[in-house]
C-alpha cells in the first residue's frame, strides 16, 4: 500500500507551496485501532497522525481514483491554510503586547481533535472516509507544523522587542533615567498616581516648585511619596555600596581630623623651636657677658700703674632716676635746653579729648621730675633743636606738614612754616641763627629765613633718591681745624651728603662714601668733627653698626677746581641683631675729659643704651632699659654729668661718677 506525505513549505507570507511525495511503508500496525491501545501505550502525536493517515489512505483507496484525491487534497490544504493564516493575523492585531499566555486549543487544534476523532470514528466503525475530512487531518497537520516552526515575517511582526522595551523602561527612574537602588536615597518611591520614581529625584521635584506628577500631572506633594517594598522588585542592589560610602566618609572625616592634629602639632613644634633658639641666644648673649666681666676684671688687676690710673679716673654712668613720659606711649625724640635747665620729650596729648594733638613735656633737670606739657603740633614729631644763641626757643618738625618756633617761657607757638610735605627732621644754622633747616620725607632740605615768615629761600633738592631726610646736623666754620668748613650733613635711608655753606644762601653738595640702602642715623661732635652713622642690620652685617667717621677735605692744587669734602672710618662698634625703628645715637666729648669721646647707641635686640670708647672701641656699660631706647642726650647741670635715654613711656637719667 502507498503512503502519501505531505509537507507544507512556507516561501513568503502571501503564498505557500505544498509538496506531496510518495513512500512505501511496510508498516504492520497499520489495522491497529487507536482505542485499543492504552494510555500508557499510546503514540507520541506525530506518530498517531502517520498512524491515521495511512490508516485512513489504506482503508479508503477505493473511494476515488489516484488524481482526483490529489486534486481534492490540495484544495482542501490550500482552504484551511488561508483561513489560518487570516484567523492568527487577527488574533495577533487583538492580542495586547504583553507576555505570550498559556497556550490555548485554537482553530488548528481544535480541526486537529475533530479531525482524530473523525478518524478514531471511520476506524472503528470501517464506514468510508470522505475526500474532504482527509484533506482537513492534512491541513490541520501541516499547519501545526507551520506553527511549531514560526515564520520569519511573523516573528517580525510579534511585540516581543516592544516588550523587552517595557522591561527596559521599569528598571530606571523616569527623571534621572538611572537604575533604582534598594537602599540609599535613590531607593524606590511611589506617588499615590502609581508612578514610580527614584526617592531623591521626586523629592526634588515637588520640593523645587513640582506639585504635579512628572508623568500623569496629576497633584502631588512631597507627603505623597511613600516607599515601595516588593518581592520581586527589579532594582539595583547598592546597599553595599552605601555602606561603603559611609565607611569611606567617616575614613575621610577621621583623616582630615589626624591632618588638623598633625598641622597643630607641628605649628606648636615650630613656636617650641623658636623658643629654644630664643632662649639660646640669650644664654650665649648672657655667657659673653659674663665672659666679658671676668675678662674685664682680670685685665684690670694686671693693667699697668698708668691703666689703672686712667681707669680710675675715667669713671661710668650710675642710674639716677626713672621719669614716667607718657602712660600710653608715644614719645620718640629727646633735646635739652641749656638756659632752661630742662629736658624736653615728644609726646601725644595726654587729654586728648581736650587738646588734642602731639607737644613735649618738661622734665626740670634739677629736680627729674616732669613739670608742665606743651601742645604744638596736630601729629607725631619727628625732630627737636635748640639754638645757641636764641634762648629758650624751640624749632620741631612733625609729619603735619610743618616747621614751628615755639616759645618755651609763653609756651607757645611763635612761628609756624608749611612745608607742603612730612617733616622728619630740623635743625639750626649756627652760623647764622636767622636760618633754620627742614628734612622733607621727599629727600628734599628747606632753608627758612626766622625773618621772612611767607615760604622758604632755598630748597636743596636731592642727588640720589627721593628718601626721607631721617637727620640733619650743622658743622660751624672753623679756621683752625683740619676740616675749616662749614655746612649741613643731611643723612638719609640711602646715604649722606654734606651741603657746604659757602656764603648766604650759596651751597656746594658733596656725597658722603657711605654705605646704601642701609642708613638710620647720621650724628656729628662740632668740636672734634666726626660724625657717627648708624646702619641696620642687613645680609652682609647680621648685626646693628655704628661707624665713626671723620671728616676730610682735599688740599686745593688747582683754583679752577673747588676742593672736595668727604669722610674716612676711624670706628666701628656692633651691636645686636634687631633694629626695626628708626632710633638715634650720639657721639659727644666724655666726661672724664683728657680729649675723649664716647659713642652711644639703643640696642633693640636687648633693650639698653650702649656705651662705647671712641678711641678704643670698648664697650664700656650696657645700661638696661625696659622698651627700645629711641633718643639718647648727654646733658650737663652744676658741674655734672648727666645721660639721658628715652623709649616710648620713660625716660631714664644716668650720672656720671
Amino acid at each position: 500500500m502507498e503512503d502519501m506525505e505531505v509537507e507544507v513549505a512556507p516561501v513568503s507570507s502571501e503564498a505557500n507551496v505544498i509538496v506531496v511525495s510518495e513512500s512505501e511503508s511496510n508498516t504492520e500496525d497499520e489495522d491497529v485501532p487507536l482505542q485499543d491501545q492504552g494510555p500508557s501505550e499510546r503514540p507520541r502525536p506525530s506518530a498517531r497522525r502517520a498512524i491515521r493517515r495511512r490508516h485512513i489512505i489504506g482503508t479508503h483507496s477505493q473511494v476515488s481514483s489516484r488524481g482526483e484525491r490529489m486534486r481534492r487534497l490540495q484544495e482542501l490544504i490550500a482552504e484551511n491554510l488561508v483561513e489560518r493564516l487570516s484567523g492568527s493575523q487577527d488574533t495577533q492585531r487583538s492580542v495586547p503586547h504583553t507576555d505570550p499566555p498559556p497556550l490555548d486549543p485554537g482553530p488548528s487544534s481544535s480541526l486537529t481533535a475533530a479531525s482524530v476523532q473523525t478518524s478514531d470514528e471511520a476506524s472503528a466503525t470501517g464506514s468510508s472516509v470522505s475526500p474532504e475530512a482527509e484533506g482537513m487531518r492534512a491541513a490541520a497537520e501541516e499547519t501545526e507544523a507551520v506553527s511549531e516552526s514560526e515564520d520569519p515575517v511573523t516573528a517580525a511582526a510579534s511585540p516581543a522587542g516592544k516588550t523587552q522595551a517595557d522591561e527596559g523602561e521599569g528598571e530606571t527612574c523616569s527623571i534621572c533615567f538611572e537604575p533604582w537602588t534598594t537602599a540609599g536615597d535613590h531607593r524606590l518611591a511611589a506617588l499615590r498616581c502609581g508612578h514610580l520614581f527614584g526617592y531623591i529625584c521626586i523629592s526634588r521635584w515637588l520640593t523645587s516648585g513640582g506639585n504635579k506628577c512628572p508623568q500623569c500631572n496629576k497633584p502631588a506633594k512631597r507627603g505623597h511619596i511613600i516607599f515601595l517594598y516588593a518581592r520581586r522588585l527589579k532594582a539595583l542592589d547598592n546597599a553595599e555600596e552605601v555602606r561603603l560610602k559611609s565607611r569611606l566618609e567617616l575614613e575621610q572625616g577621621s583623616r582630615r581630623m589626624e591632618q588638623l592634629e598633625v598641622a597643630q602639632c607641628r605649628q606648636q613644634m615650630q613656636l617650641v623651636a623658636d623658643e629654644n633658639v630664643r632662649l639660646r641666644k640669650e644664654v650665649e648673649e648672657l655667657r659673653r657677658w659674663k665672659a666679658q666681666a671676668a675678662f674685664g676684671s682680670s685685665q684690670g688687676a694686671s693693667l699697668s700703674s698708668s691703666q689703672r690710673q686712667d681707669s680710675s679716673s675715667g669713671g661710668h654712668y650710675v642710674f639716677s632716676k626713672a621719669v614716667l613720659v607718657s602712660q600710653t606711649g608715644g614719645s620718640r625724640v629727646l633735646s635739652y635746653c641749656e638756659p632752661l635747665g630742662c629736658l624736653l620729650a615728644s609726646q601725644p596729648s595726654p587729654q586728648a579729648t581736650l587738646v588734642p594733638g602731639f607737644g613735649v613735656k618738661k622734665i626740670s633737670t634739677a629736680t627729674l621730675k616732669p613739670s608742665q606739657y606743651v601742645p604744638i603740633h596736630s601729629k607725631q614729631i619727628r625732630g627737636l633743636a635748640f639754638s645757641r644763641h636764641q634762648d629758650s626757643l624751640l624749632l620741631s618738625a612733625a609729619l603735619d606738614n610743618t616747621l614751628k618756633l615755639t616759645s618755651l617761657m609763653t609756651n607757645t607757638v611763635v612761628q609756624a612754616y608749611n612745608t607742603g610735605r612730612p617733616v622728619w627732621s630740623c635743625c639750626w644754622c649756627h652760623d647764622n641763627n636767622n636760618y633754620v633747616y627742614a628734612g622733607l620725607a621727599s629727600g628734599s632740605v628747606l632753608v627758612y629765613d626766622t625773618r621772612d615768615t611767607s615760604t622758604h629761600v632755598q630748597e636743596l633738592a636731592p642727588l640720589r633718591s627721593s628718601c626721607p631726610v631721617v637727620s640733619l646736623s650743622y658743622i660751624p666754620h672753623a679756621a683752625s681745624s683740619m676740616f675749616p668748613c662749614g655746612g649741613l650733613i643731611a643723612g638719609t635711608l640711602e646715604g649722606g651728603c654734606f651741603w657746604e655753606h659757602i656764603e648766604g644762601t650759596t651751597y656746594t653738595p658733596h656725597i658722603l662714601p657711605l654705605e646704601s640702602g642701609s642708613c638710620t642715623d647720621i650724628q656729628v661732635e662740632p668740636d672734634s668733627r666726626h660724625c657717627l652713622v648708624t646702619y641696620r642690620p642687613g645680609r652682609a652685617h647680621p648685626s646693628l653698626r655704628c661707624v665713626l667717621m671723620e671728616l676730610s677735605r682735599t688740599p686745593q692744587t688747582d683754583s679752577r677746581q673747588p676742593p672736595v669734602c668727604s669722610c674716612s672710618l676711624v670706628q666701628t662698634f656692633t651691636a645686636g641683631s634687631s633694629c626695626k625703628l628708626l632710633t638715634k645715637s650720639a657721639v659727644f666729648k666724655s666726661p672724664a675729659g683728657e680729649g675723649a669721646t664716647l659713642v652711644c647707641a639703643g640696642d633693640e635686640a636687648t633693650n639698653s643704651t650702649m656705651v662705647w670708647d671712641a678711641g678704643t672701641g670698648a664697650l664700656l656699660q650696657k645700661m638696661p632699659a625696659d622698651l627700645p631706647v629711641l633718643d639718647i642726650c648727654p646733658f650737663g647741670v652744676n658741674q655734672s654729668s648727666f645721660l639721658a635715654s628715652l623709649t616710648e613711656k620713660m625716660l631714664k637719667v644716668y650720672k656720671w661718677e
